[in-house]
């Protein structure tokens, strides 16, 4: 039998023993599928670099009311009621388990980490090499020392990079209470990996922060898995004020849908979820998929028309932008 080397607890509805898993959800396809994908020749050609155009932002030191600011791919600074959060913060070049391989940053962060306020509190969705960076860890550890909230499991694999960051470690369904208010983990349609022996060893999730100014509802990756998690965490919560979504990396279908979503479904999501604006990310950083660079956006428009939701409800942040996030109406 195999071992789990990240995590070990009682079997639940989303953990046999071994492995995590999604109730009722899709697998991560195996080699076969990765290379069908691969020798498809349907990847589209992403420049090499592009300039963020001025865009490089430097952050108030805190922020009383709601800020997003966007660094690239998942990683955002957070600005709520004073209090400074980087969720799956990268600055590498390279989202690898080598620095010299691996996808290649084509935007460099919208904020220089020199230029970063006091960090407090670092929201890690998984373990999966563009969402969690050691390097980038390491860094922030030196820096400011925040405090870190992830699922099950992945405190294993900072504890055994040597990291000595402060940890609270939360399943599907645990209230966390921080220093810095409350956050939820909730489910995430999703899987873990940081080599080929790990797969779905550590837990992937997504986070409910409860904050003066409103609730926060933040997924780094995810399937769409027909919307259960959007409802169940809309009925739960009883909407938000921001839902912090994935739009890019979403093709091809056939392959992708298990894992990420794309914009439509995003859309669809933030409506079942009872949020009041949203901001896209995992787009236009690092090429991990098929699509177009700039095709996210495009399709973000169009499921916005689709949809009828107003499009300044719904904003593909690029690095560097950032957001001040209008005063929910409800």
């Amino acid at each position: 039998m195999v071992a789990n080397r990240y995590y070990s607890g009682p079997v639940s509805d989303h953990f046999d023993g071994t492995r995590f898993f999604n109730p009722g959800g899709i697998e991560p396809l195996g080699l076969l599928e990765v290379l069908r994908w691969r020798w498809s020749g349907g990847r589209s050609v992403w420049p090499k670099t592009i300039e963020n155009a001025g865009r490089t932002s430097v952050p108030a030191a805190r922020v009383e009311d709601l800020r997003v600011t966007m660094v690239g791919h998942a990683t955002l600074l957070v600005q709520v009621a004073g209090v400074n959060i980087l969720t799956d913060p990268v600055w590498s070049e390279r989202v690898s388990p080598v620095s010299f391989a691996g996808p290649k940053r084509v935007r460099a962060p919208g904020i220089a980490f020199d230029a970063l306020p006091r960090i407090d509190l670092v929201l890690l969705s998984h373990n999966h090499y563009d969402h969690l960076d050691i390097r980038t860890l390491r860094r922030l550890k030196e820096a400011y020392d925040p405090l870190v909230v992830t699922p099950l499991g992945n405190d294993r694999i900072l504890s055994d990079a040597g990291l000595g960051m402060r940890v609270m470690v939360a399943d599907w369904g645990d209230r966390v209470e921080t220093p810095f208010g409350i956050v939820h983990c909730e489910p995430a349609h999703h899987w873990s990996a940081r080599g080929t022996r790990d797969r779905r060893m550590a837990l992937w999730a997504s986070f409910v922060l409860e904050t003066e100014v409103g609730r926060i509802y933040h997924i780094g990756d995810t399937g769409f898995h027909d919307g259960i998690n959007y409802r169940a965490a809309g009925e739960k919560h009883g909407g938000f004020r921001l839902a912090i979504l994935p739009i890019g990396a979403y093709a091809p279908r056939w392959f992708m849908k298990g894992q990420h979503q794309n914009p439509d479904e995003a859309v669809r999501g933030m409506v079942l979820a009872g949020a009041e604006f949203a901001v896209g990310h995992h787009w236009s950083t690092f090429q991990l998929t098929d699509e177009a660079i700039d095709e996210p956006a495009e399709q973000l428009a169009q499921a916005l028309r689709d949809h009828g939701v107003s499009a300044d409800r719904f904003r593909p942040l690029l690095a560097g932008e950032a957001w001040d996030v209008p005063a929910a109406v409800r």
